[in-house]
């Protein structure tokens, strides 16, 4: 099945999102969690993720992200767990995206 990360962060508030979209909607679960495998292996979990209306995207957000970004710039693998569905994702070439989002400086808008 094919999904897709997407990080972003809003210095407006500030706060910090992933969302992952799936092309088949992910189950309604009361936690969320991600598993990094790797050199710096982790994992973490939450209450607090909310679903997009037609159900493929699941979003967390919250003030810091480090873990998360750790997990993605330091591992080999990173797998989404919502209830019994898992989603994995080859890391291969995520690091320097990774550090480039780090080393990113939001500017004002409009």
């Amino acid at each position: 099945m094919q999904a897709e990360i997407a990080l972003t962060y809003d210095p407006r508030v500030p706060v910090y999102s992933i969302t992952i979209t799936r092309s088949a909607p992910w189950p309604q679960a009361d936690i969320f969690a991600m598993q990094f495998s790797g050199p710096a292996a982790l994992s973490i979990s939450t209450d607090r993720h909310s679903y997009s209306l037609d159900g493929l995207s699941v979003t967390v957000t919250d003030s810091g992200f480090g873990n998360v970004l750790d997990g993605l710039q330091f591992n080999d693998t990173a797998t989404a767990i919502l209830g019994g569905t898992t989603q994995s994702f080859d890391l291969a070439g995520a690091a320097d995206a990774v550090e480039a989002f780090r080393l990113c400086q939001p500017e004002a808008g409009v």
